[in-house]
């Protein structure tokens, strides 16, 4: 029998290559795992060489270059998470988590039914197919050998001696990167430079705000594939494991930018969700303006997301960008202008020139446009081509939240807000939607032009709550708060939207620069 184990293992692993299809690179990776030796030399995590010779760098060599050129600053701490960075680099080029082990155990709240339909994703058709093939539910779709031509005796061997490679084969899973810190200090950029220089294939950058949304329309999507609930009968069905299982069969690496919570909906989820995640071998590396301990300060009902906290330590190293400079705000002032005051003379002749400028090179005429949002719609009242001219409140007066400005980003790229208003505490639901707003247009590069009543950095002037106070009463009485414990809850005191915002008056700053606006123009693409 110990003869056939170089075949039974070669056919073992060439089985599981063509089923989870990894790249040309994964496979050398595999390969030579399997026979107990590493592709990674000692100076993988800078760079590489390849045949021809020529090197290819990583994110530490093309941030010296950048430093080198004077387009960065150089910064200790940027540096020090940087080193991080590197290392996942070289770790993660070979890295998969394909197959995915199904016969994982899954978190406490479960459905008693595992059998349920969870609707037509690769995932669920891997999880009908568990019950017949325990092979395939351990370890993933692996086939040894066909089993017309062996006998049952050689089926197990074969069986055993494959399964002994499994640990080989399926490398443990790297730790991520939770990079935080004030606003401008680099993190997005360390990341985004992380990112640009990794090969594999199964990765994906998002902004958290746009990962929320898919998650809710996935978790959404396999509630409506259940069956009719039978009168008399009650069915429990969690889906939030089997949507991190959906996740992970599409990538190994998940970058999310802005990691905040401020929504008691995505607070009660998190845990389960990045333990599945986690579970399922996916790498997570994150940016947030607050360190882990910090996430959801405040938030109502804070306890049940606590737990979440240990969790994403456990798996991500917590890097810190405390430098205290703000590298936006020291570029070089445009010789155009797009944030103008209304007090200034001819502010709003100004404004309406730049749009019929922008609009005269459009194809389309000036008109009302409807969009489509989540089966509602959107109406604005004067658009042209990629142009939107609005007021703000058309767009924060609203109940508009995340999906309805990813949804003008994708149609827009030069927005227009007029009308902005001194921004007071009493106005913080329009606050928490100018800088959803931003962020997400920050993210996908909208370019925006801004007639406010207030200089950016005196546009938002604090103040106490005014007008809502019969609204958080009746809250308070609902949620059965005493006055000492609602004092502490972001819900009112708007301390959320006040740390938030100093992010937003960053981006705004460099959203005027000629470098983001040369960016932004899509006419260019």
């Amino acid at each position: 029998m110990a003869a056939h184990s170089p075949s039974l293992i070669a056919r073992c692993i060439a089985s599981y290559l063509k089923v989870s299809q990894v790249s040309r690179r994964a496979s050398c990776t595999v390969f030579n795992l399997a026979r107990g030796c590493s592709t990674l030399s000692p100076g993988h995590a800078s760079s590489s060489t390849i045949s021809d010779g020529t090197i290819q760098s990583g994110p530490t060599a093309h941030y010296n270059s950048l430093v080198n050129s004077g387009l960065l600053q150089e910064d200790i701490q940027q540096r020090a998470a940087l080193w991080r960075l590197e290392q996942l680099h070289g770790l993660i080029a070979g890295y998969t988590n394909i197959p995915l082990d199904l016969s994982l155990p899954q978190p406490k709240a479960q459905t008693r039914d595992s059998s349920l339909n969870l609707g037509p994703s690769k995932v669920s058709k891997d999880s009908e197919n568990r019950q017949t093939t325990k092979t395939r539910a351990n370890y993933g779709p692996v086939t040894c050998r066909d089993s017309e031509d062996v006998t049952s005796v050689e089926k197990e061997v074969e069986k055993e001696e494959c399964n002994g490679e499994k640990a080989s084969v399926k490398p443990p899973l790297p730790r991520g990167c939770y990079i935080y810190g004030g606003v401008g200090s680099g993190k997005t950029m360390l990341m985004d430079l992380f990112y640009s220089h990794v090969t594999n294939s199964r990765k994906k950058r998002l902004h958290f705000n746009s990962f929320m949304l898919d998650i809710h329309r996935r978790i959404h999507r396999l509630k409506r594939s259940l069956p009719n609930r039978r009168i008399g009968k009650m069915t429990i069905y969690d889906p939030i494991f089997p949507v991190a299982m959906e996740i992970a069969a599409e990538t190994c690496l998940l970058c999310l930018d802005e990691f905040q919570v401020v929504d008691i909906a995505d607070a009660m989820i998190l845990k389960q969700l990045f333990e599945g995640l986690f579970s399922c071998g996916v790498v997570l590396v994150a940016t947030s303006n607050r360190p882990p301990e910090e996430l959801y300060k405040n938030g109502l009902q804070r306890a049940a997301f606590v737990p979440f906290i240990g969790v994403l330590k456990e798996h991500c190293h917590t890097l810190s960008l405390d430098t205290g400079i703000d590298y936006r705000r020291r570029e070089v002032v445009p010789p155009e202008k797009y944030y103008y005051i209304s007090s200034e003379p001819d502010a709003e002749g100004a404004v309406n020139t730049l749009f019929d400028e922008l609009a005269c090179r459009q194809n389309d005429v000036t008109r009302p446009r409807v969009l489509t949002v989540q089966g509602r719609e959107l109406t604005l009242s004067r658009t042209c081509g990629t142009v939107a001219d609005c007021t703000f409140q058309e767009l924060f007066d609203r109940p508009l939240g995340a999906s309805d400005y990813l949804e003008l980003a994708r149609h827009f790229d030069t927005v227009f807000i007029r009308n902005v208003p001194r921004l007071k505490v009493g106005l913080k639901d329009q606050v928490r939607r100018l800088i959803t707003l931003i962020d997400i247009f920050y993210d996908q590069k909208v370019r925006v032009v801004v007639l406010a009543e207030a200089p950016l950095q005196r546009l938002f002037v604090g103040g106490p709550l005014s007008g809502e106070e019969e609204r958080d009463r009746l809250m308070l009485d609902e949620l059965g708060l005493t006055n000492e414990s609602w004092k502490r809850l972001t819900l009112f005191t708007a301390e959320e939207e006040i740390f938030a915002f100093q992010r937003t008056l960053s981006r705004l700053t460099e959203m005027q620069t000629e470098q983001y606006w040369v960016q932004g123009d899509r006419s260019q693409m």
